[in-house]
C-alpha cells in the first residue's frame, strides 16, 4: 500500500532544476553567503542515495525508502530525544521503493517487536535512527521547520506563513500546498511548490511562485493566473507542508527528510497502534511480592518506569481486594502513595479469616496503570540469605561495606562490637543497628548481622572481620588533557594527587592501557614518583586506547583513576593536515598556505584536494602545490561566488600500498558590519554605518537580502583609524522614495551582514 508522501507528486528526493533554470543556483548563494543563518554541515549518517529517512513529524509517522541491499532483514526504528529513545519500532524491509513505514497504514505500529507501546509525539530536534542488529543504517535529525497556518487568499494571490529554526538550511527549503483538484487545471498538477527564490513561473505554467526567508520566519507566495485556482489551492484538503532536508548530493537527492504537514493529527496511525505519550497510563511495577504478616500483608515491588515521553509515575495504589462475594461485594482495603520510587507498603486491618487477591498500579498525569499487576498473597516459611559487600579485609583505610539480604522488603540488623545482633529465642540485642544504607567501618571491628524478611523469617547469621591498618595511600591522580598521540606512542600528563597522610610522598606510578572492549593491553608501564608525564610506546599502530593511572606510597598503591578519553596512536604512515585555520577576508587577495609537515616523509607521496559538494561548489579554490607539504591557495577579495562557509582540504600520504588521509578546515572570517543612521523623510534617505575594514563595498537593500536594492557605497577611512571604516548613502528626490522603506538590510563584499534595521521617519 502506498503512503501519502510516495502518491505522484506528494514529495520528491530532487530540487526542481528546471523550475529555476538560472536563477535558483544564483539565490541559493546569496542566501549560504550571509551570516544571518546557521547552516550545519551535512551529519556523516544521513543516508545516502537511494536509501532514506523521511519523517512526518506532525503525524508521528516514519517511510524508510530503499535499503534493497537489506530486502528482508530485521530493521530496528528509533526515534530518540536528548540521547533517550522516546519510540521505537521493528520491521522487515521489503524490496522496492519503500522499505517499510511505520505508523501508517499498510506499516507497522510503533512498539511493534520492541515491546515500547507508546506512539512517540516527534518533534523538531528528535533524531530517527535505523540499525540492522548492531550495524548502523543512518539516521534523520527532524528539521525545525512548518507552516504556522492555513494558505491565506487575496485575489488570484496565494500565501503561506511558517517557522524556520536557525538549524535549517534555507537552501534547502520547499513549501507546497497539496490539491489533487488542481490537476485539471492550468496548473496541471496535484501540487503547487515555492523554493527559495524571487517570483518565477511554475514549469508546467499556472502561476508563478516565491519563497522568502526573514528571520526565523517565511513566507511562499502564488500568483495564478486565475484567480479560481488560486481558491481552490487556497481551500486544499491535504493541506500546507514545509519540507527540509540535511544534505542535498550532487544528483540534488535530498536525504534526511521533514516534512511537516499543518494540521495533520499525530497519535496512532492506524488502529491498533499505542497512544501517543500524553495518552498513555503508567506501566504497574514489577516483582510484586505479598506476604502474610499479622494483620496484613506486606507488598514490595521493584519501582516502575515510566514510558520514555510519557508523563512521570507520581506514585501507586495498591488493593487487598477480599474473594469472599457477599450480595454482590467485595471488601476492598487499599493504600496510596507518594512518588516514583516507593518500593513498597503493608496493607492493615484485613480478616484472619479471610482470603485475598492483591492489585498495584501505577499513577501518573494521564491516569493509573491497565491492566493492574496482580499478585496472590502467599506464607512464606523459607528464610532469607544476607551478605557483605566486602566480605572482610585487611585495608590501610577505611572500608564502605554494604549489606544485601535475597529478599526485597527484608529488614537487616548487624553489630561492629563482636557481640551477637539476634539473642536467644529470637530477640533482637539492644545493640543491635537497623542497617539503611552502606556503612564505613573505619578501625578493627567484627562486622556480625542477620536478615528478616516481611513474612518474619530470620536469615543465619553472617559475620565478616575488617582490619584498618591506617596506613593510607595516594589518592587517585587527574590526566592533564587528552593523550598526545605518535607512531605506536601516547603522551600522557597527570597532576600528582593527595599522597595520602603528611610526611609521605608518591613513590612510583603505574599506568595502563586498554583497547576499545574494555581489556588491559600488555603490561603497565611505570613512572618515578616524581614524573608528571609518560611517552607510553609499543602500541598497535591505528588501533584506539583508553589509560588510566594509580599512585603509590609507602604503605601501597591507591586507587585507579577514570579512563582517558579515547585516542587512536599512529600507525607505520600518518597524514596529519595540520589545525584548523580561521582567515580574515582582506580587500586584496589573501594566500594562505596549508601545512601537513607533521605526515611520514619518508617513501611518501602526497595529494591534497579540496572537498567539495559537487562541480559546481561556489567555493571552490585552486590549490598551487597540491603534491607538497605545504599547498597554497588565494582567498579572493570578495566573497562571490564564493560563500563564508568552511573550506575543507584533505591531504592522502601514500606509502607503497598503505594510505591514510587527514583534514584540515579554513574558516573565512567577515568582516563586521553596522548600521548607524537610518533616517527618511519625504525627498530624503540617508543610511551610515561602520565596517571593520576599510576598502570594501557595502551594498544596501530594503528588508533583506532579497530586498529592493537601496545602492552601493563605498568603506572608506574613519576619522579615528582604529574603528575601521565608514560608509555613507544618501538618496534624494524620487530615488527616496515617496514612503518610509521600513527596514534596511546591508551586506558587505567581504561578507559581513547587518540588519534589517528599522529606518525612521523625521
Amino acid at each position: 500500500m502506498k503512503s501519502a508522501h510516495s502518491e505522484p507528486g506528494a514529495h520528491t528526493s530532487r530540487l526542481p532544476g528546471a523550475r529555476r533554470a538560472g536563477v535558483f543556483a544564483t539565490v541559493s548563494a546569496v542566501i549560504c553567503s550571509t551570516s544571518m543563518f546557521a547552516i550545519p554541515a551535512a551529519n556523516a549518517a544521513v543516508p545516502a542515495f537511494p536509501d532514506n529517512i523521511v519523517v512526518f513529524p506532525d503525524r508521528d509517522f516514519v517511510s524508510i525508502e530503499g535499503y534493497e541491499g537489506h530486502a528482508g532483514e530485521t530493521a530496528t526504528l528509533e526515534v530518540k530525544r536528548a540521547g533517550k529513545i522516546i519510540g521505537s519500532a521493528e520491521s522487515t524491509v521489503d524490496a522496492g521503493g519503500v522499505a517499510f513505514e511505520v505508523n501508517h497504514p499498510g506499516g507497522v505500529c510503533w512498539g511493534a517487536g520492541t515491546g515500547l507501546a507508546v506512539t512517540p509525539d516527534i518533534r523538531p530536534g528528535d533524531v530517527v535512527s535505523m540499525r540492522f542488529g548492531a550495524t548502523a543504517g543512518g539516521e534523520t535529525t527532524v528539521q525545525d521547520t512548518y507552516a504556522t497556518g492555513d494558505a491565506e487568499l487575496s485575489g488570484s494571490t496565494v500565501t503561506v506563513k511558517g517557522h524556520i529554526g536557525a538549524g535549517v538550511n534555507p537552501a534547502q527549503l520547499e513549501q507546497r500546498i497539496i490539491e489533487p483538484a488542481l490537476r485539471d487545471t492550468t496548473v496541471a498538477r496535484r501540487d503547487i511548490r515555492a523554493v527559495p527564490g524571487p517570483l518565477t513561473p511554475a514549469p508546467k505554467g499556472g502561476y508563478s511562485s516565491s519563497l522568502v526567508v526573514t528571520g526565523d520566519t517565511f513566507t511562499a507566495t502564488y500568483n495564478f493566473d486565475d484567480a479560481a485556482n488560486a481558491e481552490i489551492a487556497a481551500n486544499a484538503g491535504l493541506g500546507e507542508r514545509a519540507m527540509a532536508w540535511e544534505f542535498e548530493d550532487a544528483d540534488a537527492n535530498r536525504q534526511g527528510l521533514t516534512i511537516a504537514e499543518y494540521g495533520e493529527p499525530g497519535g496512532p496511525g492506524m488502529g491498533g497502534c499505542p497512544n501517543g505519550p500524553l495518552q498513555s497510563g503508567p506501566p504497574a511495577p514489577s516483582g510484586i511480592t505479598a506476604a502474610k504478616v499479622s494483620g496484613g500483608l506486606k507488598l514490595n515491588w521493584t519501582p516502575a518506569e515510566a514510558i520514555p515521553g510519557t508523563p512521570a509515575i507520581t506514585g501507586y495504589r495498591a488493593v487487598a481486594v477480599g474473594k469472599t462475594v457477599t450480595t454482590n461485594e467485595q471488601v476492598e482495603i487499599g493504600k496510596r502513595l507518594s512518588g516514583q520510587a516507593a518500593t513498597g507498603t503493608t496493607i492493615t486491618g484485613l480478616s484472619a479469616s479471610e482470603e485475598y487477591d492483591v492489585y498495584v498500579v501505577g499513577i501518573s498525569g494521564v491516569g493509573e496503570s491497565f491492566p493492574a499487576a496482580h499478585a496472590i498473597p502467599l506464607t512464606d516459611t523459607t528464610p532469607p540469605t544476607v551478605s557483605a559487600t566486602p566480605n572482610g579485609a585487611t585495608s590501610p583505610v577505611a572500608k564502605t561495606v554494604t549489606l544485601t539480604a535475597s529478599e526485597t522488603g527484608s529488614d537487616i540488623y548487624y553489630t561492629t562490637d563482636g557481640s551477637d545482633p539476634l539473642l536467644a529465642g529470637g530477640v533482637l540485642s539492644n545493640k543491635a543497628i537497623r542497617y539503611t544504607a552502606p556503612m564505613e567501618i573505619a578501625s578493627t571491628a567484627t562486622l556480625k548481622f542477620v536478615a528478616f524478611d516481611p513474612s518474619g523469617n530470620v536469615s543465619a547469621p553472617g559475620e565478616a572481620l575488617f582490619t584498618i591498618t591506617n596506613d593510607p595511600v595516594p589518592a587517585a591522580p587527574t590526566f592533564s588533557g587528552a593523550p598526545v598521540v605518535g607512531q605506536g606512542t601516547a603522551t600522557l600528563t597527570w597532576t600528582a594527587p593527595d599522597p595520602g597522610a603528611a610526611g609521605l610522598t608518591i613513590t612510583g606510578y603505574t599506568l595502563q592501557a586498554y583497547t576499545a572492549d574494555g581489556a588491559a593491553f600488555g603490561a603497565p608501564k611505570t613512572a618515578a614518583g616524581t614524573a608528571t608525564s609518560l611517552v607510553y610506546d609499543g602500541l598497535a599502530g591505528d588501533t584506539a586506547y583508553q589509560f588510566t593511572i594509580r599512585a603509590s606510597n609507602a604503605n601501597g598503591t591507591g586507587p585507579e583513576s577514570a579512563k582517558t578519553a579515547a585516542a587512536t596512536a599512529q600507525g607505520a604512515v600518518v597524514a596529519v593536515a595540520g589545525p584548523d585555520q580561521n582567515v580574515v577576508r582582506r580587500t586584496t587577495a589573501t594566500t594562505v598556505t596549508l601545512d601537513g609537515t607533521g605526515s611520514t616523509t619518508a617513501g611518501a607521496t602526497y595529494q591534497w584536494a579540496q572537498v567539495l559538494t559537487g562541480p559546481t561548489d561556489p567555493d571552490k579554490v585552486t590549490l598551487t602545490g597540491a603534491t607538497t607539504l605545504k599547498p597554497t591557495f588565494s582567498l579572493p577579495v570578495f566573497r562571490t561566488p564564493m560563500t563564508n562557509n568552511a573550506l575543507t582540504f584533505r591531504l592522502t600520504v601514500k606509502v607503497g600500498t598503505t594510505t591514510r588521509t587527514d583534514d584540515v578546515k579554513v574558516v573565512p572570517v567577515t568582516d563586521r558590519v553596522t548600521v548607524g543612521v537610518a533616517q527618511w523623510r519625504t525627498g530624503d534617505l540617508r543610511i551610515d554605518g561602520t565596517s571593520s575594514v576599510v576598502g570594501g563595498t557595502i551594498t544596501l537593500r530594503v528588508g533583506g537580502p532579497t530586498g529592493r536594492l537601496l545602492g552601493q557605497a563605498a568603506v572608506t577611512a574613519a576619522a579615528a583609524p582604529e574603528t575601521g571604516g565608514v560608509y555613507s548613502l544618501r538618496l534624494r528626490n524620487a530615488a527616496a522614495g515617496t514612503t518610509n522603506p521600513g527596514t534596511v538590510w546591508v551586506e558587505s563584499t567581504l561578507g559581513g551582514t547587518a540588519g534589517p534595521k528599522a529606518v525612521t521617519s523625521k
